[in-house]
C-alpha cells in the first residue's frame, strides 16, 4: 500500500507541477462549482427531464480544463509569444460572428462548429493579454513609442469589434491591457492621453444612450442599445422612485430583485448547498447570477470565501512575477491574474448589485464552454511562467544537489537553451 501511495505522489508530482497554491485554489474552485452549477442547473433539468445531463457536462468541461493546464503548464513561456497568430485567427472569428454567429439570449456572442458553440471573444481575450505582454517585454527605450503605437491599435481594434456585442466584455479586456501597460512602464503622459479619450468617450456614449429614441433600437444594428438602455436606467432608477415601486417585482428588475432576494436569504451561513429557492426563479442562476447563489446556500461566510480565492490568485501571482527575471513572463502572469480576478470582482458587483448587469460569468464556478476552458487556459500561463520562468533562482539552489528533482533539472535546461539562443541572436546580429 504504501510502495502504491508513494507511486501516485510520484506520478502526480510529475504531472501537476508548478504552485502548489495556484493548482489548490484551482481544485477549490472546481469543487465548489461542482456543487453549485448541480443546485442551480434546476431549470435547465426540468426542461430536459434529465437530472444528470447538465452536471456531466460541465465535469466534462472541467476535466477538459484540466488537461488544458496540464498542456499549457509543461510548455516553456516562450512559445507563448506566438499568441499574436491567435489573435488574427479570433479577429477574423469576431468579423464572422455577426454573419455566421448562433444568437443566443439575445445576442450574436457564439460560433457552432461541427456541432461545437464557441466564444471568439474569450480566444480574442488570452491571445490579446498575451500579445500586449510581449510587445511590452520588447520595449528597449528606442521602439517605445512604436510598440505603444501598435498595442493601442490592437486594444482599439479587438475591443471595438467585441463591443458591438458584448459591451462588457470589451470594456474588462481594455481596462485589463492598460494596466498592463501601466505595469509594464510605459509613458505615463501616454497613458494618461489615453485615459482622458476613454473617459470622454465614455461620458458621450452614456450621452447617447440618453437620446437615441427606443424605436431605433428595436432591430438592426442597434438592438443591442435598447438593452444598454434598459440596465442604465434600471441600475440608477431606485434613487428616483417610491419604496413601493422599489419592492416591486416588474420584467425591468426581475433578476436584480431576485438576486438581492437571494442573498437576503442566505443569512450568515446560508441554507447549505442544494436548498436554493431562488435558483427556480433567476434566468441565469448557474452563470451571471450564480454568486448570488453561493451566497443563499453558503451565507456570507461562503461569498467571502470565495472572494478571498480570486483575491489569493491575484496575490500569489504577484508574489510569482517578483520572483521571475525574465519581462514577458512576469507580464504573462500578471495579465492572467488581473483577467480572471477582475472578471470574478465584477461578476459579483453585479449579483450585489453594485453595478450594473454586465453579463460577466464567475470564472471557473459559472457553467459555460469556451469560457471555462480558456479560464484553464489562464492558470496554466501563470503555472508555465511560474516552472520556466524561475529557472535561474531554482537552478542555483539545486546545483550542488544530487537529489535535484525532476522540474529543477527542466528548469535548468530551459536555462541553458535560453542561453544558446541569446548567443546565436547575437551572432546573426553581429554577422
Amino acid at each position: 500500500m504504501e510502495n502504491s501511495r508513494s507511486t501516485l505522489a510520484k506520478l502526480g508530482s510529475k504531472i501537476f507541477k508548478g504552485d502548489k497554491v495556484i493548482w489548490l485554489v484551482f481544485v477549490i474552485l472546481c469543487v465548489i462549482s461542482l456543487v453549485e452549477i448541480f443546485s442551480a442547473t434546476s431549470t435547465i433539468v426540468y426542461r430536459q427531464q434529465n437530472q444528470w445531463g447538465p452536471i456531466l457536462r460541465h465535469t466534462m468541461f472541467l476535466i477538459g480544463g484540466v488537461g488544458i493546464i496540464v498542456l499549457i503548464h509543461n510548455i516553456p513561456y516562450r512559445y507563448f509569444s506566438s499568441l499574436i497568430f491567435v489573435l488574427i485567427g479570433s479577429i477574423i472569428l469576431l468579423l464572422l460572428t455577426p454573419v455566421i454567429g448562433t444568437t443566443i439570449n439575445g445576442a450574436d456572442r457564439w460560433i457552432s462548429i461541427f456541432g461545437f458553440t464557441i466564444q471568439p471573444s474569450e480566444i480574442a481575450k488570452i491571445s490579446l493579454m498575451g500579445t500586449i505582454a510581449f510587445l511590452l517585454s520588447k520595449q528597449n527605450g528606442m521602439n517605445d513609442g512604436l510598440l505603444f503605437k501598435w498595442m493601442i491599435g490592437l486594444m482599439v481594434v479587438v475591443c471595438g469589434i467585441i463591443a458591438l456585442d458584448n459591451l462588457s466584455t470589451a470594456v474588462l479586456l481594455f481596462t485589463v491591457c492598460f494596466l498592463l501597460m501601466f505595469i509594464g512602464n510605459v509613458k505615463l503622459s501616454r497613458l494618461l492621453k489615453v485615459a482622458v479619450t476613454g473617459i470622454a468617450f465614455l461620458a458621450l456614449f452614456i450621452v447617447m444612450l440618453k437620446v437615441i429614441p427606443p424605436e431605433w433600437t428595436n432591430s438592426g444594428p442597434l438592438s443591442r442599445v435598447g438593452t444598454w438602455q434598459s440596465r442604465l436606467d434600471e441600475f440608477g432608477s431606485h434613487k428616483e422612485v417610491s419604496d413601493e415601486t422599489y419592492y416591486t417585482i416588474t420584467d425591468d428588475n426581475y433578476q436584480v430583485a431576485h438576486a438581492k432576494i437571494a442573498i437576503a436569504n442566505g443569512g450568515i451561513f446560508g441554507k447549505f448547498p442544494g436548498n436554493s429557492t431562488e435558483r427556480d426563479f433567476l434566468p441565469q442562476a448557474y452563470s451571471d447570477f450564480i454568486y448570488a447563489i453561493i451566497i443563499e446556500e453558503m451565507g456570507i461566510i461562503g461569498g467571502v470565501f470565495v472572494l478571498l480565492l480570486y483575491i489569493i490568485i491575484l496575490i500569489r501571482s504577484g508574489m510569482i512575477a517578483r520572483k521571475i527575471e525574465k519581462l514577458f513572463p512576469k507580464y504573462l502572469v500578471l495579465g492572467s491574474a488581473l483577467m480572471l480576478s477582475m472578471q470574478a470582482f465584477i461578476n459579483m458587483a453585479v449579483a450585489v448589485n453594485l453595478i450594473p448587469v454586465t453579463g460577466q460569468p464567475l470564472p471557473l464556478i459559472s457553467r459555460g464552454g469556451t469560457s471555462l476552458l480558456i479560464t484553464s487556459a489562464y492558470f496554466g500561463l501563470i503555472l508555465s511562467a511560474d516552472r520556466f520562468g524561475i529557472g535561474k533562482k531554482r537552478g542555483k539552489k539545486g546545483a550542488d544537489n544530487p537529489d535535484q528533482s525532476d522540474e529543477e533539472n527542466e528548469t535548468m535546461v530551459s536555462e541553458v537553451i535560453d542561453k544558446l539562443e541569446e548567443k546565436v541572436e547575437f551572432e546573426i546580429i553581429q554577422v
